[in-house]
């Protein structure tokens, strides 16, 4: 390395998105913590799904604002979701400034429920 560079390292590719196979039995009370979807069991991809969830399309910029989070946060985790199948992200312009909006696919909305299914049974059992 030449005197003075900084050395950089290189950030680890991401692991390969692999199909949600979370299945719960709801009725039998059985819900396994540990079987949560690990896509939105994310507290900044929680709060995207959910905030979608709500409202059919949001910007980069409400989403950011929403979750409080930085603008490398959220891309990257958008980004998962979105190689997860469960946000479909446009990008155009207006005029000259940049516009990315993200909406929910069936999938992200069916996995959504899913997730909130095992945490009402997780929060049941816990009752119990």
């Amino acid at each position: 390395m030449a005197e003075g560079a900084r050395a950089r390292r290189r950030a680890p590719s991401p692991a390969p998105v692999k199909e949600s196979t979370v299945s719960i039995d709801v009725q039998a009370g059985t819900a396994n913590p540990v079987a949560l979807d690990p896509i939105i069991h994310v507290r900044v991809r929680l709060g995207i799904v959910s905030a979608l969830a709500v409202e059919e399309c949001l910007t980069f910029k409400e989403l950011k604002e929403r979750l409080d989070t930085s603008d490398g946060n959220l891309s990257v985790h958008a980004r998962r979701l979105e190689e997860a199948g469960y946000v479909e992200i446009s990008k155009s312009f207006e005029g000259r400034i940049p516009r990315t909006e993200y909406r929910l696919t069936d999938t992200g909305r069916k996995a959504l429920q899913q997730y909130l299914d095992h945490m009402e049974a997780l929060i049941e059992s816990v009752r119990e």
